[in-house]
């Protein structure tokens, strides 16, 4: 028996190792003698969330966040996109504002140390701007269409950091290779879409759909970029060889 529970722990600290062994190795690099110096737009996003929820709960707050962040798909595509950057950091005003505020912190965080400051907002804003844009779509296919949703989606609030969460942490993931965590995350936004069939939950597959799509998009223009280096390398060898013949 002790010789069996060596064994498994042995298994199971190989398996954590290859599951994040480098994305553990990233976030001690970024860290290292910063502390929470390393993440000040993490730090910023999570203040905005807290001071969105305090304004948002008095009247004369929520009128104003109302008008500066709260997007629905019944809005005019304009005013939609318009309020669309500062939607991502206002929480839903009946659910637990650390959930949102966590979700910012913890993820974006992560993000922000390995991936870089402008990649994670490019990657937020991306998927958010996908779920607002998608809304109108889906409402306008039905729901007796794949990906359709109901007329009533138009009026739902659509605001708050989840898509942009799911998001980070699908292209996290596909870059340090941590396919397990991947798979976890891909299968538990599909298990919400499939048991909540509301806005939210086919946003976060959308926002699955955007990470994949960016992931996928960035390793083509990376091999590509490796192999049009290789032909100028392998040019500047041939025209080096030529002068010296």
């Amino acid at each position: 028996m002790p010789g069996t529970a060596v064994a498994v722990r042995s298994a199971v600290r190989s398996g954590a190792e290859r599951e994040w062994g480098a994305l553990f190795g990233a976030l001690r690099s970024g860290v290292r003698g910063r502390g929470l110096a390393a993440i000040p737009m993490t730090l910023t996003a999570t203040l905005a969330v807290l001071v969105f929820q305090i304004w948002q709960q008095s009247p004369s707050g929520a009128a104003m966040v109302e008008q500066l962040g709260v997007v629905r798909a019944s809005l005019p595509i304009g005013v939609a996109l318009s309020r669309t950057p500062l939607s991502l950091f206002v929480p839903a005003p009946d659910l637990p504002v650390w959930g949102a505020a966590g979700q910012i912190f913890f993820v974006f965080g992560i993000a922000e140390i390995t991936l870089g400051r402008w990649r994670t907002l490019a990657v937020a804003y991306a998927a958010t701007l996908a779920g607002t844009m998608y809304a109108r779509q889906g409402i306008e296919l039905g729901p007796s269409h794949f990906f359709g949703l109901s007329y009533e989606a138009a009026f739902v609030r659509d605001t708050g950091p989840s898509v942009a969460v799911v998001a980070l942490a699908v292209v996290i993931a596909w870059r340090y290779r941590a396919l397990v965590t991947g798979a976890l995350v891909v299968a538990a936004m599909i298990g919400e879409a499939l048991l909540l069939t509301n806005l939210a939950g086919a946003e976060h597959l959308i926002a699955i759909l955007t990470a994949l799509a960016v992931c996928t998009g960035g390793e083509l223009v990376r091999r590509q970029s490796q192999r049009t280096t290789a032909a100028l390398e392998a040019l500047d060898t041939m025209v080096l060889v030529r002068r010296r013949t």
